[in-house]
């Protein structure tokens, strides 16, 4: 049963959708219209669920990847302290995401929590504090079934270097994301303002992004981290790689190592 609810960012209009199992394929993630209109307020789905949601088997699968995910992001030095966030949309659109202040590197079950399409707890744990940006990007890319935000070291002092978006082009590793099958082309990057009013953000974030034909991949905060997605868990850790290694070789080219 699904019925509208308000939040603070954005006009956004979607429809029940079907994330299916999530690999390296995925079946209808959920519908959203090719153009956003911004305006206050903001009416998005909820889903209404049953509190045996997040003991489903789709639940504790995701929330399984998540935690690998985790220490995977953390024995590479990206997701330092408390830092970073982590979620994977379920077929009726609620999400497991991770709980606010739990170090991503030594997650367990009780560290994933169940919210519904706009964010909010359905199993009494308190989301991320950047729980909106994961629902604006899940409204923005119906395909994007996992969304991963890690701080890493170059990530944090390129979006500080940068005076403007970051273009990446004429990289062979550009083949890593989706819809890129040669190494002559670009990728833009946004880099926003850091901002504590999520909501906000979340409001700067969605116009960027309807402003524009642009398909973007992920997305750098100032001073923060980035954002990336993908249609699983697994393709999602491949877009942080990727973006990664890019990020690596825009901080040699700047002549920058942290080495």
């Amino acid at each position: 049963m699904i019925s509208a609810s308000v939040t603070d960012f954005g006009q956004l209009t979607t429809a029940r959708g079907n994330c299916g199992t999530i690999g390296d394929t995925v079946t209808n993630c959920g519908m959203v219209p090719d153009s956003v209109q911004l305006r206050q307020p903001v009416n998005f789905l909820v889903v209404q669920t049953s509190p045996e949601t997040s003991m489903s088997p789709e639940f504790q699968q995701r929330a399984a990847e998540l935690i690998d995910a985790g220490r995977l992001l953390y024995s590479m030095g990206m997701v330092p302290a408390t830092s970073g966030n982590f979620s994977a949309r379920l077929k009726d659109n609620t999400l497991a995401i991770t709980v606010s202040g739990r170090h991503k590197g030594h997650l367990t079950p009780a560290d994933i929590m169940l919210a519904d399409a706009t964010g909010r707890s359905l199993d009494g744990n308190r989301p991320s504090a950047e729980t909106l940006l994961h629902v604006q990007i899940y409204h923005r890319f119906p395909e994007a079934c996992c969304i991963l935000h890690p701080h890493s070291v170059n990530a944090t002092l390129l979006s500080l270097l940068a005076d403007a978006d970051i273009e990446l082009r004429d990289y062979e590793i550009l083949k890593a994301f989706p819809g890129i099958d040669t190494h002559e082309c670009k990728i833009t990057v946004p880099v926003f303002a850091n901002d504590q009013d999520i909501s906000r953000l979340a409001t700067v974030v969605a116009t960027r992004m309807a402003d524009t034909n642009e398909v973007f991949h992920g997305y750098l905060i100032r001073g923060h981290g980035f954002y990336t997605w993908g249609n699983s868990v697994k393709d999602a850790l491949r877009h942080v790689e990727a973006f990664e290694f890019l990020f690596d070789c825009e901080m040699r080219r700047k002549g920058v190592s942290h080495e």
